[in-house]
């Protein structure tokens, strides 16, 4: 089943911020790009897995990917507003918000896609 998540950063300047994993782009494609790359691809997932204490532990269902993940993303002044369609458990995809995102995120809404 796939998902839509309706979402927004309300300041991207407090991504600057955000962490070890925080996003590098500040506008809305860059991000949005950002974003569809984490969840197509384990990249992300891999080296946050490195750096924990006992790699091994980790729950390897957190490194799931969606290669047929889309993020729209749209700015009004510092806010963006992203749209993610995405077949990724909510676990995974709220997990690697908070890696690229930190708190600095809110989801609006959930939607069957």
């Amino acid at each position: 089943m796939r998902t839509r998540y309706y979402l927004s950063i309300p300041d991207s300047s407090a991504l600057d911020d955000a962490g070890l994993y925080a996003f590098r782009s500040r506008g809305a494609e860059g991000i949005a790009s950002e974003l569809q790359a984490a969840l197509r691809e384990d990249g992300l997932f891999q080296r946050w897995r490195a750096a924990q204490d006992d790699p091994d532990a980790v729950d390897p269902a957190l490194g799931e990917t969606d290669p047929d993940a889309l993020v729209h993303g749209e700015q009004s002044d510092l806010q963006l507003d992203l749209v993610v369609t995405t077949g990724l458990s909510g676990t995974v995809f709220k997990q690697r918000m908070r890696l690229l995102a930190g708190g600095h995120w809110r989801l609006h809404d959930v939607k069957s896609a």
